[in-house]
């Protein structure tokens, strides 16, 4: 079955950096396009950046853009999203997703929180 497993959440101040990982398996992983979200309390869930199967197209959230990178290694079946110069806005429940046949895939998330 599919399977999304996400860590690398943590704690951390106002301008440091975190690297996300999102270790997938059950599926043909080299075709399918990946994505991480991020929801925070009271909010709604939010795209945050998305990569194409050979991981030269991504897109990106502008509140994230030429702070996050996202990338993937095809033959680790992992995607990363780092975060650089990170703000407490960016401090949410940050999830792993694939859409396979219409079908919406959800890891269990990963907690960052940007606090001084």
């Amino acid at each position: 079955q599919v399977q999304l497993v996400e860590s690398g959440g943590g704690l951390v101040q106002p301008g440091e950096s975190l690297r996300l990982s999102c270790a997938a398996s059950g599926f043909a992983f080299n075709l399918a396009r990946m994505s991480w979200y991020r929801q925070a309390p009271g909010k709604e869930r939010e795209l945050v950046a998305r990569i194409f199967n050979t991981g030269v197209s991504t897109n990106y959230a502008d509140s994230v853009k030429g702070r996050f990178t996202i990338s993937r290694d095809n033959a680790k079946n992992t995607v990363y999203l780092q975060m650089n110069s990170l703000k407490s806005e960016d401090s949410a429940m940050y999830y792993c997703n694939t859409r396979l046949w219409s079908t919406d895939y959800w890891g269990q998330g990963t907690q960052v929180t940007v606090s001084s």
